[in-house]
Formats: C-alpha cells, structure tokens, sequence
C-alpha cells in the first residue's frame, strides 16, 4: 500500500513556531529565542510550502524575494531556505513533491528568472536542476607569528571599532555600493541587517560578542570587517581565535589594514573565515599563503526558473551569438534550442529553430550563470557538448566575468 499524496499548504504566519521545531530537528540545531525571533522577521509565510501529518509539520521550504547580483547586472532570485523533511518521513517523495511544486510556482509567477539557494549536502539538489555556480574558501591559519603581510602604501586611513548595530547605516551604504560589482552577493533591507546582525549569547560558543571593524577613508567608510574572537589558553600563554564572518572593502588600502588588525589580535594565534572567494587578494599578500590552509567548498547553488529571460538579464565578458539546446526535465518551457546573442553592454534570448551549437541540461546553465564555471571545463567533464567545431573556443570567454562570484549571506 502506498502513502497518499500529501498535501501542501501554503502556512499561516502562526505556523512558524512549528516550522522552526521542525527545522531546528532536522539540522540538530534548535533556534534559541533570539535566533527565533530574527528568523520569523525575514519570514514570508506567503512564499512557504508546508506538509503536516496528524497536525504535525513534517516537510517544508520557503524562498525570500530578494535580488541577486549577476555579471553586470542585478536580478530578482528566489532564495530558496528553510527546506527540512521528518526524519520519521523521509523516502516518501516530500521533498520531490516541494521541490517541483516551488519550482512550477515560481515559473508560473514570472518575477524571478532564477533560484539560489545553499546545499545542506552537495547531492541533494542537482536533481531539480540547480547547478553548483559558486565556490568558496575556507581559510584556518596561524595568526601574529606566521604570517606577514605588505607594510601600507600610505597612511589616509584610520580605523575603529563598533558595535554592528550601532554603524549598520554605515555599513550598509558601503555594501551596497560594492555589492553590484561582485557576482553572487544578495541585496540587504533593514529586515535582512537585522537578522544579518543578530548576534544572541547562546548562539556564539564561548566567542565574544561581534564586531565591527571600520576603516575610514578620506571621504567616508571604505572598508570593514564583522569578527569576533574566542579566548583559549594553552600551559604555554594564550591560544586564542580570531573568527571573521564577513570582509568587505572598497580600495587595497581599506582591504590591507582590515586585514593587518584581524591577523595581529592581542591573545590570539588563529583565525578562521569560512567565506572567502576563490580570489580573495589575502592569498595575494601574504607572505606564506600554504599558512592559509585554503579548502575550497561550494557556496551557492543556482536553478534557471526562465532560461530566456535568466540569460538575457546578465551581461556577457566578450560579444558572444550562440544557439543552445537546453533539455529541462521538471520546467519543459526551457526545454529547446535557444539562441544567445549580447555582449558587455546587454544581451538578449529567444527561441530559435537554428541549429543547435551547444548542448547541455539546465543544470549547467546555472552553473555558468555567474561566471564561476569555465564551459571549457564543463565540456571536459562531459556536461556540454559541443555540436559545431570551434563553438567552445568562441563562446567560453563571455561566459566568464572579471572577477570571480562570491558568497557572502547564508540563507
């Protein structure tokens, strides 16, 4: 006998307690009641799939609306989270059966062209088509007496330190001055400074309370750093650990003296940042970058919902004209040949009964969509066939961008 369908529903907003009970089990980490409270404000009930059995929520996702930087552009995405399944229900399709059903949403809604999300497990969501379109470094080094880096090349910059809340404004102007130049960051409201901010006793592992760490150019804030640190102590003195959440600056002045502060700490003799881009310029600057220990990971995941409108809303690193077929097994309006035509300035994308050049599923599609993916490197792999001699060639330099995606919110 098989299990009926389920049914999904679309929650109330006094379903989120239940939702947070159910998440909290399925990733053994139960919200605090700070951690609760910041997550219900970025909540959009409206946006949510949920199943309950006997009146218990079993299975769940939700998306936020919130926009995506891409190679040149921004664009509306749909920041998938908050995905869980029972453990007393897995293996009975609630995942699938969400799964598409967000994703024929979304199609059918025609606001957001992609999907993003990051992966619990790697295996779990290339089978509705999200491809792996941006990596990320992890960096765990020795701090204050392994590592050098460059002296400043001059001394307009000043430095200080700040309660996050107190500076958000500040910290905010400066993001969101930066964030359209760097593939793969995601817009931020007061709602999204909030939750990014919060910062609940429970939650920090016998770490200090965050930081901020400002610089001050001559016109302004141009770089900072949101860090905490972790006290140890060893026979031998102090062993300390620096832990930086996030890094962002807007010069290599403002970059090098963050960065000379969070490796020379008082009492501290680690640091580790678990979102750093595979360019970061630290592996650059200092004098021993193996010290690093950089372990390179995936970060986000993207799904083309409109694969005509998802590639037209980007811009492209050199003039590319290319006819694709594109096979999408869960969206079949993807499915067909479609030709791509545009260049730095714009792009545009239609359907096309030309001869196809280029053959891949959609999954490589998002893998490409920011520029982190080589399609060289994905035609090497066996995931891009190239149907017309030369296409490779031509076409893999506009799929690239001038600097590499990168994480930077976890959703």
């Amino acid at each position: 006998m098989t299990d009926p369908a389920p049914t999904v529903v679309v929650p109330r907003p006094d379903d989120f307690d239940d939702i947070a009970e159910l998440l909290g089990d399925a990733f053994h980490d139960p919200y605090d009641p700070e951690s609760r409270e910041a997550a219900r404000g970025v909540f959009e009930p409206d946006r949510a799939l949920l199943v309950r059995d006997a009146g218990t929520a079993v299975a769940h996702a939700a998306a936020f609306t919130r926009t995506l930087s891409v190679p040149g552009a921004t664009v509306p995405a749909a920041h998938v989270t908050m995905v869980a399944v029972a453990t007393t229900h897995r293996r009975r399709g609630l995942l699938r059966t969400l799964m598409h059903r967000q994703l024929r949403e979304l199609h059918d809604a025609g606001r957001e062209p992609v999907a993003v999300l990051w992966a619990s497990e790697g295996r779990i969501y290339p089978r509705f088509g999200y491809g792996l379109a941006v990596q990320r470094l992890t960096l765990d080094c020795p701090a204050t007496t392994e590592l050098r880096l460059p002296e400043p090349t001059s001394a307009a910059g000043t430095l200080r330190l700040a309660a996050p809340a107190a500076v958000q404004p500040e910290l905010a102007r400066l993001y969101d001055r930066l964030r359209v130049e760097r593939p793969g960051w995601s817009d931020r409201d007061e709602r999204w400074w909030r939750y990014v901010l919060c910062d609940p006793p429970g939650a920090r592992d016998g770490a200090t309370a965050r930081r901020a760490l400002l610089y001050e150019g001559p016109d302004g804030l141009d770089g900072y750093a949101l860090w905490r640190s972790r006290p140890e102590w060893q026979r031998t003195g102090p062993t300390g650990l620096v832990q930086v959440d996030e890094v962002v600056a807007a010069d290599p002045d403002a970059y090098l003296a963050i960065w000379r502060t969070l490796l020379s700490v008082d009492l501290t003799r680690r640091l580790s940042y678990f979102r750093a881009a595979v360019d970061d310029p630290l592996l650059r600057l200092v004098n021993e970058p193996r010290q690093l220990g950089p372990q390179l990971m995936d970060a986000l995941w993207v799904r083309l919902v409109d694969v005509p409108a998802a590639l037209a809303a980007r811009r492209y690193a050199t003039a590319v004209d290319v006819v694709v077929e594109v096979t999408d097994p869960l969206l079949p309006e993807n499915t067909g040949r479609w030709r791509l035509t545009g260049g730095p300035q714009g792009a545009a994308c239609a359907r096309t009964d030309d001869p196809a050049e280029l053959a891949c599923d959609v999954r490589c599609l998002g893998e490409l969509y920011l520029g982190g993916a080589g399609l060289t490197a994905l035609a090497a792999a066996g995931r891009v066939r190239e149907l017309r001699p030369g296409t490779l060639a031509a076409a893999g330099p506009a799929f690239g961008w001038h600097r590499a995606p990168a994480p930077m919110d976890i959703f």
